[in-house]
C-alpha cells in the first residue's frame, strides 16, 4: 500500500492566500510564500496552489507568484487556476509546477484532459471537482462552486480519468470550510469506483477527521487548509497520530 500524502492548499486571490465556509465569506490566512515554505519545513507531502478567482475573472494564474512560491518548497507543487489550454500549463510547469490541475476548463472542454495528458503526461494532470448535493444527486459545479452542471459527479469522475486525468482532487462544497469532517460516503464510493488516486477535499476540522478519512475510504490524500494555516494542526503531530492508527505517511 502506498504511503498516504498529507496536502496543504493555499487558495489565492488577489495575492493572499484566503479561506471561506462553502465557497463564500472569504478571509485571509497569509502570505502563500510564507505559508509554502512553512509547509516544505514541517513535512507535508505536497502542496497545492488554486488561484480560485482565475477562471471567475477569465484572467491566467499569476505566474510570477507561482514563481516565487517554487524557490521556497523542495515538494511536488501542483497549480490550479485559469488554466484553458496547453501554453497556460506549459507556463506554469516552467514556473516551477510539478502537476497542474484543470476544473472548470475540463468540464467545459474535456478534450483539454486528452490533449494535456499527450502532452506532458498522466501524472501531470489533476482534475479537480467541486461537488454539491443537489436534490440528493452530487452535481459538478463551475467557477469557483459558482455555476452548477448538469454533470453528475461520479458519472464525469470516470469520465475524467477515461481521458487521462492523473488523480482527482474532489471537494465537497457542502462541507468545504465547515470543519465537520469530511465527505467519507461520497469519498469512499468515488475512490471505489476509479483506478487513480483520490485526494479528499472540504471538511477538515480535527486530526481524528483526517484518520476517519483514510479508515474509511481509503483514498490517497487528504488536502486541508485552515486547520494548518491558522496552526490548529501542526503535520508532525498530525503524522505521529496516523502512524498510531497504523496508517502510512512519509
Amino acid at each position: 500500500m502506498l504511503a498516504k500524502r498529507i496536502v496543504p492548499c493555499l487558495d489565492v486571490k488577489d495575492g493572499r492566500t484566503v479561506k471561506g465556509v462553502n465557497f463564500v465569506d472569504l478571509r485571509d490566512a497569509g502570505d502563500p510564500v510564507e505559508l509554502a515554505w512553512n509547509y516544505s519545513q514541517q513535512g507535508a507531502d505536497e502542496l497545492v496552489f488554486l488561484d480560485i478567482t482565475a477562471t471567475h475573472e477569465r484572467r491566467k494564474t499569476m505566474v510570477e507568484l507561482v514563481k516565487s512560491v517554487a524557490r521556497q518548497i523542495n515538494i511536488p507543487f501542483t497549480i490550479g487556476g485559469g488554466i484553458n489550454e496547453i501554453a497556460d500549463a506549459d507556463a506554469l510547469l516552467n514556473a516551477g509546477a510539478d502537476k497542474i490541475s484543470i476544473n472548470s476548463a475540463a468540464v467545459r472542454n474535456p478534450a483539454l484532459i486528452d490533449e494535456l495528458a499527450k502532452a506532458f503526461g498522466v501524472q501531470f494532470v489533476i482534475v479537480a471537482v467541486d461537488t454539491r448535493l443537489v436534490e440528493n444527486t452530487n452535481i459538478v459545479h463551475l467557477n469557483g462552486g459558482r455555476i452548477a452542471t448538469d454533470k453528475e459527479t461520479l458519472s464525469w469522475i470516470k469520465e475524467a480519468e477515461s481521458r487521462g486525468a492523473g488523480e482527482i482532487l474532489l471537494t465537497s462544497m457542502d462541507h468545504d470550510g465547515t470543519k465537520a469532517g469530511f465527505d467519507n460516503k461520497l469519498l469512499k464510493i468515488v475512490n471505489d469506483a476509479v483506478h487513480i488516486p483520490v485526494i479528499a477535499s472540504g471538511g477538515a476540522g480535527s486530526v481524528q477527521h483526517i484518520v476517519d478519512v483514510f479508515e474509511q475510504t481509503n483514498v490517497d490524500a487528504a488536502l486541508a487548509a485552515s486547520v494548518f494555516h491558522y496552526g490548529e494542526i501542526l503535520i508532525p503531530d498530525l503524522k505521529d497520530v496516523l502512524r498510531a492508527n497504523k496508517i502510512e505517511v512519509r
